[in-house]
């Protein structure tokens, strides 16, 4: 009597659990990777207008831009003038062309 009364007990456990997991909502880490999924291929295909773009802009969105290089890039715009090509990114001291090509892809002179 008591072995059959345990069994019974474990096998309400059991179940009850196996039903509270299948009929939870789902999680906040589930929920914020599919917005990731969402949001991510957005944010490739911005591009950073060299000509427009302020220093914040392009130390938030350029790789191995910090803020000394970025105020750099804009004092060269400022006493140079606008870029005519992506290219002319490297006569700003302090980027070279290992950094101008990891960034081609998001820069544009338009």
């Amino acid at each position: 009597m008591r072995i059959s009364y345990l069994s019974s007990l474990l096998f309400g456990l059991l179940a009850s659990t196996s039903v509270a997991i299948n009929a939870a909502p789902a999680t906040n880490a589930e929920a914020s990777s599919a917005a990731t999924a969402v949001v991510a291929p957005v944010g490739q295909g911005v591009k950073v207008n060299l000509n427009t773009a302020t220093a914040e802009t392009l130390q938030q969105e350029l790789s191995g831009i910090g803020s000394a290089k970025a105020k750099a890039i804009v004092a060269y715009r400022e006493e140079n003038g606008d870029f005519t090509s992506v290219d002319e990114l490297i006569e700003v001291k302090g980027i070279g062309k290992a950094i101008l090509d990891k960034n081609r892809e998001r820069l544009a002179v338009n």
